[in-house]
């Protein structure tokens, strides 16, 4: 276990400050998964309701739209991520939980294309994009938030809380849809009960902008603030570019392995499950929302983990493991319901421990004067390029080469590049993330030392 280095007098909130600290970022995360659960487990429906062209046409477009609020993420990085920097975390966090709720509220209020044609559809793509600006800030702040308010020996556990609130906000989104679908029926469900989740997103907003109101800024940025303009706390995206491209691509292939994994495992499960292996529209749902909420009890535990061993050993074991057992587990949930179940409990065992270090190990690659939009940055354009378009592809992919085992072998290139970005990244664990330097790097210990 590495020392921790901490300047003198440098102190830690309150236990009751960082419970409010952890609410105040999953919450946020949640309402934006809370879209992307009731979307990709809706699906069907709002492919049906809002595209033209037969289910399978529908289907395949409904994905695409999906995709476009993904290629507008890079933009809301570029513009909330300096922001962050400048103006504070706390009060991008709470534009960007408005937006972003308040686009998934309306998505649910759209008429239908039969009645008002290609309008829906252009609405919706509207409204996608609007999700996807807000979300280019809203990941990489929260994240940020969490990691700054968190104590540098247990940051990999407070930081996992955030990925709880990602699976409980797409658990939800499911159960939702699950559960409407069982109560109102196919019928209901195509005519107008498809809609009801997204009008839950409008509460869930204000809540999570009431919790962001209460909190002062992390202790870090105020810290960096009261240095104002001297010299070495230089910030903005000039800056970031110049003396950080390195940290930059060595996230963004991180990201790469992280999301293409996250969103062919979590966002095109239920449809691949559906249309390719001939499961039901409930059982495709029951697969995935059983694996989260075991992913969930597993979070915690591998960031507690991560805080002891370090995160390289765990994205090493998750990455190799994906990489070795991903088609023999796709091969297990083609055999049945029940090993459809297994197989993707076992695919996110593997995942978990990527998924929980987030907020611990991506924060910690840039100083705090870039660090939000060193995140929003990188973290947005690969996620764009390769997570949000992994659903589209998959299936594009299994339409040309009538192969299923297409999301596989993508989720192995993509644990392939994460391993090679892997092999660059700078243990992290029980390092500092104060100061004008890479938490971790030599500059950042002598800083460190000096202060102490």
């Amino acid at each position: 276990m590495r020392s921790e280095v901490t300047p003198a007098g440098a102190g830690q909130p309150d236990q009751g400050t960082l419970r409010r600290a952890i609410a105040a970022s999953a919450v946020g995360n949640a309402t934006e998964w809370f879209d992307y659960g009731i979307y990709a487990y809706g699906v069907t429906y709002i492919s049906a309701a809002l595209f033209p062209g037969e289910a399978a046409e529908a289907t395949l477009f409904a994905l695409a739209t999906f995709a476009i609020s993904f290629l507008v993420r890079p933009l809301g990085g570029f513009f909330w991520g300096p922001l962050g920097d400048r103006l504070g975390r706390k009060s991008v966090l709470a534009a960007t939980i408005l937006l972003m709720a308040g686009a998934t509220f309306c998505v649910g209020l759209i008429p239908s294309y039969d009645s008002i044609g290609l309008w829906a559809t252009a609405l919706l793509i509207v409204l996608r994009m609007i999700q996807g600006f807000s979300t280019g800030g809203e990941y990489g702040g929260a994240a940020t938030f969490m990691a700054e308010y968190a104590p540098d020996k247990r940051r990999g556990f407070y930081g996992s809380f955030l990925e709880v609130g990602t699976l409980a906000g797409f658990s939800f989104g499911a159960l939702l849809m699950l559960g409407f679908s069982l109560v109102l029926g196919d019928e209901a469900m195509r005519s107008w009960g498809w809609r009801l989740p997204f009008l839950v997103a409008g509460p869930m907003g204000l809540i999570g902008m009431y919790l962001r109101s209460k909190m002062e800024d992390t202790p870090v940025f105020r810290e960096i603030e009261a240095q104002g303009s001297q010299e070495g706390a230089e910030r903005g995206l000039g800056h970031l570019l110049r003396h950080y491209r390195k940290p930059l691509l060595v996230m963004g292939g991180l990201v790469i392995a992280l999301n293409v994994v996250n969103y062919t495992l979590l966002s095109y499960m239920p449809t691949y499950l559906e249309r390719r292996l001939g499961l039901s529209t409930q059982q495709a749902l029951y697969v995935p929302i059983i694996g989260m909420l075991f992913m969930m009890v597993l979070l915690p535990f591998a960031g507690a983990i991560s805080d002891r061993i370090g995160r390289k050993p765990l994205w090493w074991f998750s990455l190799v493991g994906l990489f070795v057992l991903v088609i023999p587990l796709y091969h297990l949930m083609e055999a049945s319901l029940l090993g459809a179940i297994l197989g993707f409990a076992a695919l996110g065992l593997f995942y978990a421990p990527q998924l929980a270090t987030i907020s611990a190990t991506f924060p910690a690659m840039f100083p705090t004067s870039v660090r939000f939009a060193g995140f929003a940055i990188a973290y947005n354009v690969s996620t764009s390029l390769f997570g949000g378009t992994a659903p589209m592809a998959s299936s594009w992919l299994i339409e040309r080469t009538g192969d299923p085992l297409m999301p596989a072998y993508l989720m192995m290139a993509a644990c392939a590049v994460g391993m090679l970005a892997l092999a660059f990244t700078i243990e992290t664990a029980g390092q500092s993330l104060r100061g004008n330097h890479i938490p971790g790097s030599r500059q950042a210990r002598r800083e460190l030392a000096e202060q102490a």
